[in-house]
């Protein structure tokens, strides 16, 4: 007799709380191994194909394409255990999947018995967000082509059994972030008595929030009906903030919102830094791009000034440094801003950036970035110059310290050796969290970057 299991959406990491989905990859009936890709999903940050850990027949989806879903909420149900077709090369399997993404998968079956919960009904499609912070199904994801048992219950099994879990008389209590441990304890509440809404009922900090919330409202309080969209009043184009604008809208907003930034700039002769671009580029080498040049300086200056490769942990109430420069690059793509992060650019020569420059950028316009490269920034680089203007105010790409922001180098005239001449100038701005440092150090990191654009011979003392 076939099993029927539920898989949902896993935490993608990084915080993130929600998925669009943009394509199903399969279709009810189909037959799907272990590990196969089911759906692709846009996040705030990437896009993403997320696969089934379980092998079997599909029996039903949730959400039509464009259906934004949130952590936890249902993706498919799987019977496994059915007969396969007999051209199938796809097996029913249950051991365990070895495609990992954040809060999900494994790499080896847990030889335990599987108990199927079956303690949270179908929605009709009409649920409430209230209802799918507590596990239940999202608004407008009613499963497609699904029909729930006549006792109401959910088509579906779950695994039951979360490993990492605290253990209590009762048995471990399913959840793995001490993070969410902490916030139930605070608040006295007994993590026994919630139903995970996150894979194999694991308990998300979403559900402590919901539990919490539910807490503090009058039990014969209803839960308020969600608003309805405002209408566009003639003349008006409304466009949801969502998906990555949504998340660069937050983000840019928190920045402003908790850091105290200030910014100073300074114009620099970017003569000499073009002339010896130009001769690297003459020895026959793969060539190397103006931004591989600027972020080598960057990491050098970050070296000599170091307090601004970090961040504020506010809730400590202390500055925390980076020994490694992770260094981010802002990088506009149909889809909206993104910024990568070259992993480790302090330790990266001009050509190994000018590489990985280019296949970030690559990925970004594609749409193939993951959420892995696009977090764990301690610095940005933006380059604005490519848009044809001189000067910016970056606004600091929170939780980092700090932005270098470069304008576009054109010929303007400058006193050069005592005569007005024409040079190619550049302006850089750098915006800092001013709790990490003060003015002088700020100047100073600057400073040294704009000795290195007009004199290239001065970063030769630091390599």
């Amino acid at each position: 007799m076939a099993q029927v299991l539920e898989f949902k959406l896993p935490d993608l990491g990084e915080g993130l709380t929600e998925a669009e989905i943009v394509r199903w990859l399969v279709e009810i009936g189909d037959v799907v191994a272990v590990d196969q890709p089911v759906v692709e999903v846009e996040t705030a940050k990437a896009m993403v194909e997320v696969p089934c850990p379980y092998g079997g027949v599909v029996t039903a989806r949730f959400g039509e394409e464009g259906t934004e879903l949130p952590v936890g909420a249902p993706l498919i149900t799987v019977a496994v255990g059915e007969r396969m077709p007999a051209d199938s090369t796809a097996a029913a399997d249950t051991e365990g999947s070895g495609n990992v993404l954040v809060g999900y998968g494994t790499s080896e079956a847990p030889a335990r018995r599987r108990r199927v919960r079956q303690d949270r009904p179908v929605s009709d499609g009409g649920g409430t967000p209230d209802d799918v912070a507590a596990g239940g199904r999202a608004a407008g994801a009613a499963p497609v082509g699904a029909a729930a048992p006549a006792d109401g219950s959910a088509p579906t099994g779950v695994v039951d059994g979360q490993t990492g879990g605290a253990e209590t008389e009762d048995g471990p209590i399913p959840v793995i972030s001490p993070l969410v441990r902490r916030l139930a304890r605070q608040n006295g509440l007994d993590l026994r008595e919630l139903t995970g809404s996150g894979p194999d009922g694991l308990i998300l900090r979403a559900d402590v929030e919901y539990a919490l919330r539910a807490a503090a409202q009058p039990a014969a309080t209803a839960a308020p009906a969600p608003q309805p969209a405002a209408a566009a009043a003639p003349g008006e184009i409304r466009t949801p903030l969502k998906g990555i604008r949504g998340a660069v809208a937050d983000k840019l907003a928190r920045s402003r919102r908790e850091i105290p930034d200030a910014t100073c700039w300074v114009d620099a002769d970017a003569t000499e830094f073009m002339r010896a671009r130009t001769a690297m580029n003459a020895a026959g080498a793969p060539k190397i791009s103006v931004l591989a040049l600027l972020a080598r300086i960057c990491t050098a200056a970050l070296a000599r000034f170091p307090e601004l490769n970090s961040t504020v942990d506010a809730e400590a109430r202390e500055v925390v440094r980076f020994d490694q420069v992770h260094l981010g690059f802002a990088a506009q793509t149909d889809r909206g801003l993104v910024v990568p992060v070259v992993r480790d650019a302090h330790a990266r020569d001009a050509e190994s950036l000018t590489a990985e420059f280019a296949r970030l950028t690559e990925a970004g316009r594609a749409g193939r970035l993951t959420p892995a490269d696009l977090t764990g920034g301690t610095f940005t680089l933006n380059n604005y110059g490519v848009f044809g203007v001189d000067g910016s105010t970056p606004i600091i790409n929170h939780p980092e310290a700090a932005m270098l922001g470069v304008g576009r180098i054109v010929p303007k005239p400058w006193v050069h050796e005592g005569e007005l001449a024409v040079r190619q100038v550049v302006q850089l701005s750098l915006t800092f969290d001013h709790r990490v440092c003060d003015g002088g150090t700020a100047g100073g990191f600057l400073r040294y970057v704009a000795d290195c654009v007009e004199q290239p011979a001065v970063l030769l003392r630091t390599l």
